[in-house]
């Protein structure tokens, strides 16, 4: 089966050739996707599109949000990876989580919405703590949402308290993130591979 995989860069970074350690992140996440015959799209640099603030799923005129949204729906397998500010995920991956509220009334006739047997996981990178935290938060609004979380949805890395070092900078991947992004795309893919057989009945 050909899952296909998209990730969502939400890092502050406008500018696609600035590096970013979401980015960093996000590779280390599809190379675990390819091993297993996923095909991994480039990711997005959301904060370079013009995503209007709302909660449908068209702002009007220039909301660059509907065709980010038909994208998202060609996928299987969501990757929303985004940086810790201030203790909290940033502002453009909460941005991505506003605009899915739309799907609350995009039900079809057995009351699914778009996004049910569809899979999300978390790329989360930071300089200190919030790696939890993050992910609940993520997690919950998603799963409001009708995504669907496999165990093991977070891949994440956080530095030395206080400290100034990212994970882009690093000069290798510590181990236990490689694991641990190993079980994230083995268990999404497994659980999309599922969804994508045996739908939700709705």
């Amino acid at each position: 089966m050909n899952l296909k995989v998209l990730p969502l860069n939400c890092t502050l970074k406008a500018d696609p050739a600035e590096p970013s350690s979401t980015d960093a992140l996000i590779a280390v996440l599809a190379r675990e996707f390819e091993k297993l015959g996923a095909t991994v799209s480039t990711p997005v640099r959301v904060a370079a599109k013009d995503i209007k603030p709302g909660v449908t799923s068209n702002e009007g005129s220039g909301d660059a949000w509907p065709e980010l949204r038909d994208e998202i729906f060609a996928h299987d397998i969501l990757i929303l990876g985004g940086p810790i500010w201030m203790g909290q995920i940033s502002s453009v991956t909460k941005r991505v989580l506003e605009r899915m509220d739309a799907f609350f009334s995009e039900t079809d006739e057995k009351g699914r919405m778009p996004s049910y047997g569809k899979v999300a996981v978390a790329a989360i990178v930071g300089n200190e703590d919030g790696a939890h935290f993050c992910s609940a938060q993520m997690f919950q609004a998603l799963n409001d949402v009708g995504w669907t979380i496999p165990s093991v949805a977070a891949c994440y890395w956080v530095g030395e308290a206080m400290g100034a070092t990212d994970f882009k900078d690093l000069s290798k991947t510590p181990d236990k993130v490689l694991q641990t992004a190993g079980m994230v795309a083995g268990n999404a893919t497994h659980l999309a591979g599922i969804l994508k057989s045996s739908p939700y009945p709705g």
